[in-house]
């Protein structure tokens, strides 16, 4: 089952809110990632206005979204938010992926 379905979103205000002011966040050029340890996987991808309009913003989050589907095995269980950040669009593939493994081993949440 992936990551991707529907019992593994983050729906209620109140859980990105809890997730938002944890202690684990860590920036990179193109999201900022943030974590909270729950015993279940759940996700979110949030990309703001500043991202720009409804196509670019919803680019941003499939590109996030791709990214953590190649790293969903290898992640501990939790809560997780991925904020994605203008730059995204000058990062290539390969540069995406790094930020995605600098920022997961950073906050420690690679098996």
């Amino acid at each position: 089952m992936s990551c991707l379905s529907k019992k593994h979103r983050i729906n209620s205000s109140s859980d990105f809110n809890k997730i938002y002011k944890s202690d684990k966040k860590w920036h990179t050029h193109s999201f900022v990632a943030f974590f909270s340890p729950t015993k279940d996987l759940k996700v979110a991808f949030v990309a703001s206005k500043k991202v720009g309009n409804a196509v670019q913003r919803n680019r941003a989050k499939r590109r996030l979204r791709g990214m953590f589907v190649s790293f969903e095995k290898s992640v501990a269980t939790g809560s997780y938010i991925f904020v994605a950040k203008q730059k995204i669009f000058e990062r290539d593939p390969k540069e995406l992926r790094r930020d995605f493994n600098f920022a997961l081993k950073r906050l420690e949440l690679l098996k």
